[in-house]
């Protein structure tokens, strides 16, 4: 209800809203005769995370739109609605043109680094927020549909163990037939032409303790990094980590001569390992319940592991691992906006 209020006020003091198609984000701006203002609010009070770099790209996208239309003396100032003001100051600390309101105290926060006043609103939102019905800050609770409610749920993670799990159990009842025909090897690979070994090997597991180690992993790490790319990339990272560690334990195998069929969804699973450790990287170090230390620490462990056991493929780890922290961080990219796309494009237009 807050940001309604917001909006009533904005508009009330001559500023006109420019649409937007990302939520968290609205535009409000006012033309002058050789100048604009414009107000960048964000809402920042529930799970919305954007990092620096995303920070100043929109703030550039909104002075594009207007330099587009002949407009070069822009003024932007971002407008922080947080319940963690520590969070919001991390966010535009650099950044001159940016106020923080807090709603648990109705007040404005201007850091010393921070203008004082923009154009004389300074004041007139301090009297609004004095004067604002303590029930807008309570945002009405509303039903979420079942289908959002299902996109919120980690359904590619539990999937892909459900079916391992089941493929596990057909194994049970089949003997050796799927592993015959799905296994890698790299003779099958290379002189059989079949090629599809390098992906069917990945929901292939030769006992119950591989399946159920490596399902426990899966589940318990895959579910935090779905949530936070998102089902499609999350599935891209998963399969590109697995092809990927068959890939180098293939090479490994070329240069030693020392062939074996081999089976598992660790190579995809360590893939997603090194996504995470990405994401605990750009989040300073702690993401959720999961800090750095503990994370580096599973990690070099279980690689350790991988040396020092018997009957396991290390290279598909390390290959798998390495994929997973380079697809990451390649997505991060497009997504943050260091690559200038389409969707970054219409998403920062909006439509104004």
């Amino acid at each position: 209800m807050v940001r309604e209020q917001l909006e009533l006020f904005l508009t009330g003091e001559g500023y006109n809203k420019i649409p937007s198609n990302l939520p968290e984000f609205t535009f409000y701006f006012h033309m002058e005769n050789n100048y604009v203002n414009v107000f960048h609010i964000i809402d920042y009070r529930n799970e919305l995370y954007i990092s620096e770099d995303q920070y100043t790209h929109i703030k550039k996208k909104i002075d594009e739109l207007f330099v587009e239309k002949g407009i070069t003396n822009i003024h932007i100032l971002s407008l922080i609605l947080c319940t963690d003001y520590v969070k919001a100051k991390k966010l535009c600390k650099d950044d001159s043109l940016c106020w923080i309101i807090d709603p648990f105290h109705e007040r404005l926060i201007v850091y010393e680094n921070q203008v004082s006043d923009f154009y004389g609103m300074r004041g007139k939102l301090e009297y609004w927020l004095s004067h604002l019905p303590e029930a807008a800050w309570q945002e009405p609770r509303e039903e979420v549909p079942p289908k959002q409610g299902y996109k919120k749920l980690p359904f590619i993670t539990i999937s892909l163990v459900i079916i391992n799990i089941v493929i596990f159990l057909i194994c049970t009842f089949t003997g050796d037939l799927l592993y015959n025909i799905g296994a890698f090897s790299v003779a099958d690979f290379f002189s059989g032409k079949e090629y599809y070994r390098i992906l069917s090997c990945i929901f292939l597991h030769w006992d119950i303790n591989h399946l159920v180690s490596n399902m426990l992993v899966l589940y318990y790490l895959g579910e935090v990094v779905e949530k936070h790319f998102g089902h499609v990339k999350y599935i891209v990272i998963y399969f590109v980590s697995g092809i990927f560690g068959n890939l180098l334990s293939m090479s490994y195998e070329l240069y030693t001569s020392n062939y074996a069929m081999s089976a598992g969804a660790s190579g995809a699973i360590f893939g997603v390992i090194g996504a995470l450790l990405f994401l605990v990287l750009i989040h300073k170090g702690h993401l959720e319940q999961i800090t750095l230390s503990r994370l580096l620490f599973m990690i070099f462990y279980s690689l350790y592991s991988g040396f020092v056991g018997t009957n396991i493929n290390n290279a598909a780890h390390i290959g798998g691992f390495l994929s997973g922290v380079g697809t990451a961080f390649i997505i991060w990219l497009l997504s943050s906006g260091k690559f200038r796309t389409k969707s970054n494009e219409d998403a920062a237009r909006g439509g104004f």
